[in-house]
């Protein structure tokens, strides 16, 4: 939310300029002796991996900074990490639980500081899937789409998106794990709750869901199948959107629980897509905080 729709495309434009520079062995460096530093209070496959490599493919360094490994575990003030850290790095990301935590190392931060997910919301992710998308069926601007599941950060994500590029959002899910009350109050009539998931799904665009239980709520694991269980996106749940629908999953799926296999492996399916795209909008929005130019 801090870019305008504007800027917004042009990041998407950029992230697809350099994956196919990366595609065709066309090296661009405009981050040599740039560090970013990584901050994890969360585990991670697709972040971390996409980060450090972006990092690496642009000329810079980045550096991987666990609870584990640094004085934040040991209870150290995140205003003074934030002025320790930002006075010796270029960029910041940080993959953490309280979204507090982020908006309070930006305040005392001199650098950029981008949000890697916290509780709340993944904006990296939502870059990633509009540029997904953009590459498959052109501009995402009024089309329909419906999330499936948990009102949780991705669903955030998603709703912040329907406003930000301009497209409708159903989203279905059971009462007891509805989206953030105020942030669909400011969507207004851009996004419906749908609480039937077939129903959501009807001449869909693009159909998108995640685990339902997300980390930190393993113990509700049992719990949450019951509620969930008839939020799958399946072929019937499929069948019910467009016939040239997409599906999408941020990753990790568990298969058979929130996504069935031969959805997540069907020809609908652009998860694998979904998640390279990590690397490569990372990257553009890298370059758009440091350089702000391809040249």
């Amino acid at each position: 939310m801090d870019f305008t729709p504007q800027e917004l495309d042009t990041l998407i434009q950029k992230a697809t300029k350099l994956k196919s520079m990366w595609k065709e062995g066309d090296p661009y460096s405009p981050l040599k002796n740039k560090t970013l530093a990584m901050i994890f209070d969360k585990s991670s496959t697709r972040t971390r991996v996409s980060f450090e490599a972006g990092m690496t493919q642009l000329g810079g360094h980045a550096i991987f900074l666990s609870p584990n490994d640094t004085q934040l575990g040991r209870g150290e003030p995140v205003q003074d990490s934030a002025r320790v850290i930002s006075s010796m790095t270029d960029v910041v990301m940080i993959r953490t639980f309280d979204h507090a935590t982020v908006e309070q190392f930006a305040t005392y931060s001199q650098v950029p500081v981008i949000n890697a997910l916290t509780d709340d919301y993944h904006p990296c992710q939502l870059l990633a899937d509009v540029m997904t998308y953009v590459e498959q069926r052109g501009s995402i601007k009024g089309a329909t789409v419906t999330w499936v599941g948990d009102g949780n950060n991705m669903c955030h994500s998603w709703m912040n998106a329907a406003r930000q590029f301009d497209f409708q959002l159903n989203i279905a899910c059971p009462e007891g794990y509805m989206p953030n009350a105020q942030l669909l109050a400011e969507l207004g009539d851009r996004a419906t709750i749908i609480h039937d998931a077939k129903q959501a799904s009807e001449n869909s665009n693009l159909v998108v869901t995640d685990v339902w239980a997300s980390m930190g709520q393993e113990d509700e694991q049992k719990k949450r199948e019951l509620a969930f269980a008839d939020y799958q996106v399946n072929s019937s749940l499929m069948a019910e959107a467009d016939k040239d629908a997409l599906f999408m999953h941020c990753l990790p799926a568990h298969r058979g629980e929130e996504v069935t296999e031969d959805v997540l492996e069907g020809s609908q399916s652009v998860v694998w897509q979904e998640a390279e795209n990590r690397l490569h909008a990372q990257k553009s929005l890298l370059v758009s905080l440091l350089v702000d130019q391809i040249d």
